[in-house]
Order: structure tokens, then C-alpha cells, then sequence
């Protein structure tokens, strides 16, 4: 491993200072490579004197460009490190794991966090609370009733109304509640709405369809699409926000319809099938992709139920569809 010493004259020093703050609490500006060097050792900074950096992992010899841009004095180049650097000094909420929080905390009977999500939660909490909108004592990284309420009464605050005000956070929302407090990572939207055999769904749902379907190898067609409310009495306003289809399943075999279900499952949806004696339709699945941010609260609360081996009905009846492991879309991209 190279270690290079540079001096740079004290002349350009508060211009440097930005970085260099960074670089002290082990931030790096982002232009650099994954593997950039650490800033070890700053000594002398004062008067007239000169500053001598310390770099680790740098080819001797060499210093990293944004260093050096830094202290030839170019304002464009010392501007964008420092912003940068305060950007990567900032704590991080991941929004996949805090949207998924948002649908499961509120269904639970007990006060069980979701995996990997507290730490997100936390800092939502703590910027919901700072805005007076939730008492001190929800502030413990369970996205439960309180803090969706809370989150919605943000959302109101911002002009939003409707499904856009249901207290499962979007990317804008959550950006601008984190402004100068936390980064937003991992962020997930519903994308542009799109037509599917005569109904409307969002583009994360179609996508999440077309992979289902080459999964199974034949395609699936839809009885009712999302952005529909009051459309379907039956559906309990399941519908009315984005993520969640009827598929028809008519002439379906029971092998065929169970298979259709898992592959449904497999890329991120809660699916089911339904039957005419579980209520007033016809033999459909219904499914409801996890973590679709239009949700509307009822799906919202579907999805939250899947998660807890529950069937998506009012009389929260164990799960009766195929057992595979729970993924959202993006987790199912990941590991394909």
C-alpha cells in the first residue's frame, strides 16, 4: 500500500477545510473510486503555515484529484466535494426496509420490529417527532398506528391527499422530510401508470406480471387493475390505489392455478386464490405487490397480513396459499 505526503500552501486552506472535514470522519467525496483512499494524518494548519496530508492506499507520489483540484483553488470542483462530503456524512434511512415496516408493524398483535428496519424507522420517527407530529414516547423504530398517523398528517402537510396521503412513505416525501437530516437509500417508486388488458396499473406491477408470467410460460390476464376505487364493492378498496390485480383463473386447473399463485409470490406479490365460497366472486387470484408505494391503506394492511402467515381476508384466517420464502420485487431482482 503507496503512502503519498502532500503540502499544500495555507493560502488555500479554507478552501480545503470543507474536504478535508469530510475526510477527518472518514467521509470521501463521491467521484472517487469504491476502494479511495483514507485520509490518515493532517498536522500544521494554522497561520502561515503549511498543511501535510497523510494519504493511505494512494500510489506514491500521487494524490487523490479531488485533493488536488481542492488546492489549486477550483471553486466548481471544491464546491461539489464538500457537497459530497455532507451528503455522505449523513446517517441513511433504507426505504425498501422502512416501507415494508410501514405495511407489517401496524398489523402485528405485539411490538415486534421488522428486521433491518429499526435504524430507518428510528430516523423517520425522530424527524416526525422534531415536526411535532409524534409524541416522543413512538419514537422506538416500530412503524406502528401512531407513526403511520403521523407520517400521513406529513404527508397532508406537503399537499398530498388521497392514496398519497396514507401514511406509507413515498420518495418524495421521505427526501424532503430527511432534508439536511438523513440520505435516502434504496429508494422504490410505482413508476408511470401503463394499460393492461383494459385496466390501469403502474409500471413496477407490470414488470412484476411480465416476470410471472415468464416464469410460468403462459401469460396471465387481468379481471380487475389497480387505481380503481369503488370499482369492486367485494374488493374492499383493495383496489383503489397501484399494486394490486384480479387475475382471471377461469378453465385454470387446481395444479395450474397453485403454480400461478407461487409465481406470483416468487417476484413480490401477496397472492391468493379466491374462491367463490370465501365470498361474493368468482374463482380470481388476487394479488397485491409488497411495497408498491400507492398502496392504498386496506392493501397496505394485505400485504402487512401476508407477512404474518395470514390469508388477506377479514377474518385473518391462516394463510391457505403455497409456502415459498416472502421477497419484495427488488430483493427478487437482486438475486436473480
Amino acid at each position: 500500500m503507496g503512502t503519498t505526503t502532500q503540502r499544500v500552501s495555507s493560502t488555500r486552506g479554507f478552501a480545503l477545510l470543507a474536504v478535508l472535514g469530510g475526510l477527518l470522519v472518514g467521509a470521501a467525496p463521491a467521484s472517487a473510486a469504491a476502494s479511495a483512499p483514507v485520509l490518515a494524518g493532517l498536522s500544521g494548519l494554522a497561520g502561515g503555515t503549511a498543511v501535510a496530508l497523510t494519504v493511505i492506499g494512494a500510489p506514491s507520489g500521487t494524490a487523490p484529484p479531488d485533493v488536488v483540484a481542492a488546492a489549486s483553488g477550483d471553486p466548481s470542483t471544491t464546491a461539489r466535494s464538500t457537497a459530497d462530503v455532507t451528503a455522505a456524512a449523513l446517517p441513511a434511512v433504507d426505504m425498501e426496509a422502512t416501507v415494508l415496516a410501514a405495511q407489517i408493524d401496524p398489523r402485528r398483535a405485539d411490538d415486534t420490529l421488522t428486521p433491518g428496519a429499526k435504524a430507518s424507522v428510528l430516523l423517520v420517527e425522530q424527524a416526525l417527532r422534531d415536526r411535532n407530529l409524534l409524541d416522543a414516547r413512538w419514537v422506538d423504530g416500530y412503524f406502528g398506528t401512531q407513526t403511520i398517523s403521523a407520517y400521513a398528517a406529513y404527508q397532508r402537510s406537503l399537499g398530498y391527499s388521497g392514496i398519497a396521503a396514507s401514511g406509507l412513505p413515498g420518495t418524495t416525501s421521505l427526501t424532503r422530510l430527511g432534508q439536511d437530516r438523513f440520505a435516502v437509500t434504496r429508494a422504490i417508486g410505482p413508476g408511470s401508470r401503463v394499460q393492461r388488458d383494459g385496466h390501469v396499473v403502474d409500471a413496477r406491477t407490470q414488470a412484476m406480471l411480465t416476470e410471472a408470467e415468464r416464469l410460468l410460460g403462459f401469460r396471465l390476464v387481468l379481471e380487475q387493475g389497480s387505481y380503481n376505487p369503488g370499482g369492486d364493492s367485494t374488493s374492499a378498496g383493495t383496489h383503489d390505489g397501484g399494486g394490486v390485480v384480479d387475475i382471471d383463473i377461469a378453465g385454470m386447473s387446481a395444479t395450474t392455478r397453485t403454480a400461478a399463485a407461487r409465481a406470483l409470490r416468487r417476484v413480490g406479490f401477496a397472492a391468493w386464490v379466491r374462491d367463490p365460497s370465501q365470498g361474493d366472486w368468482r374463482w380470481h387470484i388476487h394479488a397485491a405487490a409488497i411495497n408498491d408505494t400507492d398502496l392504498s391503506s386496506p392493501a397496505q394492511h394485505q400485504t402487512g397480513d401476508y407477512y404474518l402467515g395470514r390469508n388477506g381476508l377479514a377474518n385473518h384466517a391462516p394463510d391457505d396459499g403455497p409456502r415459498i420464502p416472502i421477497q419484495t420485487w427488488e430483493e427478487y431482482q437482486r438475486t436473480r
